[in-house]
């Protein structure tokens, strides 16, 4: 029945194993997609609301941030964004009578799937000092209670304030504008656990730190290598790109430690051939590469090209780079022994990539989790930068650099200045239009906002969105710091470990979805529907507008949370007309416009259908803002991480029913896992090696320098085709063995994907 939650957290430690899929897609995700949805909606409303996500009239959908095309089809949705839209236009609701029957402590014992299946928020709730239950509490209170923790400070820089991706470009701008003028850069975000080391890298190597294709180019290409992702999952409507790149000829190398369904083969439901038949197969060149070797294997690839005649765009590299000569010295290091070592691939598998990447005018490279969280992440990216340098490939149709992000609009918040080390240029163009004097000093990243709320150097935490718990590593310390802070602030649509685990006192602040109709009074306070903007992965900026009623007219939206909490706060001393942005969105981008750059006539270019792209000088021009003013070769030493003896290198991953922490069910039918989490897939060779069979109960401790032991106890042992050496577990479950110290060099990014562990038999209870 619609609305109705589940009343048991299930059991999830014994789940069913069978073979793994070979295709994405089809009939099978029609099916789970309809039962999701109207399960979650009922049938009218599943109808109403999926035939809007991703229209240009429409909202976009609240899962990943992969572009739309600019022709539309009538379902511009995917399994997993369908679940995501499910999930916050459901029926089932969390009333104050919820809070009344369930104290924290018991919050705290559930899993974050049967949180997340309780439905949506509906009133302010409030966790006194030593309270066991949330409580009601009026809005007017609630912006007190945050204001009379932040008065009490001795430093605007005990205060953290976390973004998470979801936010519009109105919020975001306006939460960055609220934190500076209250004193600090403590603006860490999503970005840090995920797609900061791409920033960092492209930042230094070609001037802009985002991808620099758009959906075209992918089409257009003659190459494109994904490594270290899995779009069947992650980002599904990808795959529709790439079966048309197929269709125009392009070919597809596959870089990964395990085989993933969708990259195999994708059965198109927008099609009969995809719907009936067998689909179109994808990848044309597998490498199961070893987790953390991908920085070897660019290397020796940019070695043989360097060795290859004709095969380095000379002209190019002569007039738009530099380096070069540095750069060419270190990739003649690479050998044949050193890199087959840390790849796991044969010489015959490298030597077919080379014919390919040889035989393409046009290259794009693909990427995203799976090599943003490596200790040598920024460098292995900086190898592929080098690797497109080379022939030409950035600044060319058809090539380019394609970082996939994840979250909707984790690329906008950035851009409208959600960042702990924001530019100079920015914050001055800030402070002109706005009349304040920003801060300078840098803030604190996800790490280090962490470390502070541990140390008790800071006191106050404020999330606008996210799930900062479940989402962080080392879950123990992480959860730790949390219940050292004076107060919890979360602003949210549905239930998650956040709410669980809290400071001294916690509010709990409920907020539209992006299917929601927001009516704000409007510029002349007689009411007007608003939209909000976002940012897609590939720099498209577009409006979403919701059209659903509220979950509850109790509910705030976002830009109006920020503009009361702001003035709330700040009070005489803000001048900025915070009353204006909450009664019209239009007032916020005209603002907007004047401080980024890009944004020029915003209001009016969201008036034309599917938006606008944002300048991207590398792309547009062949112009690259970096310090040379040229793109940067670069020439860092080739990591070969070291795995002791009896020890296997474990990445984190999510299930094909999950969405970065939510989890929309407990099946990952394409790796053929079904009815539980706790599962660990190891090569078969290492589980007989380790003396383990298929179906042990393992438990996973992780090794790090501090000694600390980090256990994450019962995981099935699933005999899985991965790289030998290599182990996956899903995340959040398995954060718990990600040290904090565990970072990228210079990102600072948790290194999730190459986490050491022993593998100790356990007894299944």
């Amino acid at each position: 029945m619609a609305g109705k939650a589940p009343h048991g957290d299930p059991v999830q430690d014994a789940p069913e194993v069978g073979a793994p899929q070979h295709s994405a897609a089809g009939l099978p995700a029609v099916g789970h997609t309809l039962r999701m949805a109207t399960g979650q909606m009922g049938v009218r409303r599943t109808a109403l609301t999926l035939l809007r996500v991703n229209q240009k009239d429409g909202f976009d959908c609240p899962g990943c941030a992969w572009p739309e095309p600019d022709k539309r089809h009538t379902a511009e949705f995917c399994e997993n964004g369908a679940k995501a839209v499910a999930e916050e236009a459901t029926l089932r609701r969390v009333t104050p009578a919820f809070f009344a029957a369930h104290p924290v402590a018991d919050l705290a014992g559930r899993s974050g799937y049967w949180l997340g299946q309780q439905g949506r928020l509906t009133t302010p709730m409030y966790l006194p000092d030593g309270g066991s239950h949330y409580e009601p509490v009026s809005w007017e209170r609630a912006f007190d209670i945050v204001a009379e923790e932040l008065h009490a400070l001795d430093s605007p820089d005990e205060s953290v304030f976390y973004t998470s991706g979801r936010t519009s470009n109105e919020a975001a701008f306006l939460y960055q504008l609220f934190a500076r003028e209250f004193g600090t850069n403590n603006l860490p975000d999503c970005s840090n656990m995920c797609h900061e080391s791409s920033g960092s890298a492209l930042n230094e190597t070609i001037g802009v730190g985002k991808g620099s294709v758009l959906l075209e180019d992918l089409h257009r290409a003659d190459l494109i290598i994904v490594a270290g992702q899995n779009p069947g999952t992650n980002h599904p409507r990808m795959l529709s790109a790439l079966e048309k790149a197929k269709a125009a000829g392009a070919r597809i190398i596959t870089v990964n430690p395990l085989p993933e369904a969708g990259l195999e083969r994708f059965r198109n439901p927008q099609n009969a051939r995809g719907l009936l038949g067998a689909g179109t197969p994808l990848t044309d060149l597998f490498l199961q590469i070893r987790i953390g070797g991908d920085q070897a294997l660019f290397r020796l690839l940019n070695k043989l090209v360097l060795q290859t005649d004709g095969a380095v765009d000379e002209a190019f590299v002569r007039e738009h780079t530099h380096g070069y000569e540095d750069f060419a010295a270190a990739a003649k290091d690479a050998d044949w022994e050193g890199t087959l070592a840390a790849t796991g691939l044969t010489r015959e598998d490298i030597e077919r990539a080379l014919r390919m990447v040889l035989d393409s005018e046009r290259t794009v490279v693909c990427w995203a989790m799976g090599l943003t969280q490596h200790k040598h992440s920024v460098p292995t990216i900086r190898e592929i930068v080098n690797f497109l340098l080379l022939r030409g490939n950035i600044g060319r149709p058809g090539a380019g650099v394609c970082p996939v992000r994840g979250h909707s609009n984790v690329q906008g918040d950035r851009t409208m200045g959600i960042s702990e080390r924001p530019t100079e240029p920015f914050l001055a163009a800030l402070d002109r239009e706005f009349q304040i004097t920003s801060p300078r000093r840098h803030g604190l990243d996800v790490v280090n906002a962490i470390r502070a709320l541990r140390d008790g150097t800071a006191k106050v935490f404020f999330a606008l969105g996210g799930n900062f718990v479940a989402a962080s590593p080392d879950t123990d310390v992480t959860e730790a710091a949390m219940r050292r802070a004076r107060l919890t602030v979360h602003v949210s649509t549905k239930l998650n470990r956040s709410h669980a685990v809290t400071g001294a006192r916690a509010l709990i602040l409920p907020t539209l979805g992006r299917t929601e109709r927001d009516l704000q009074a409007g510029p002349d306070g007689k009411g007007a529907e608003q939209c909000v903007t976002v940012e897609d992965s590939m720099g498209m900026v577009h409006a979403s507008r919701g059209r659903l009623k509220p979950a509850s007219p109790q509910l705030l939206s976002e830009p109006a949370i920020v503009a009361r909490l702001a003035r709330r706060v700040l009070g005489s001393r803000s001048t900025t007309p915070w009353e204006e942005f909450e009664r019209d969105y239009a007032a916020i981008r005209d603002r907007i416009a004047r401080v980024v750059p890009g944004f020029e006539d915003f209001n009016t270019r969201i008036g034309h259908p599917g938006g606008f792209a944002l300048p991207h000088a590398p792309r547009d021009e062949r112009r690259f803002p970096t310090a040379t003013g040229k793109a940067n070769f670069t020439a860092a030493p080739v990591e070969h991480p070291h795995l002791p003896e009896g020890r296997l290198l474990l990445q984190t991953l999510r299930s094909h029913d999950q969405y970065n922490t939510t989890i929309y069910g407990l099946d990952d039918r394409y790796r053929g896992i079904r009815g539980g989490r706790r599962v660990v897939l190891v090569n078969p060779e290492d589980a007989e090696r380790l003396g383990l069979a298929d179906g042990d109960f393992a438990d996973l401790v992780s090794e790090w320098r501090d000694g600390t032991e980090r256990r994450a106890p019962g995981f099935k042992v699933v005999c899985y085709p991965t790289a030998r050496g290599c182990a996956a577990a899903y995340y959040p479950e398995t954060n718990v063995l990600v040290p904090l110290d565990a970072t990228a060099d210079t990102s600072n990014t948790p290194a999730s994907k190459s986490v050491v562990v022993r593998l100790e038999q356990s007894v299944h209870a």
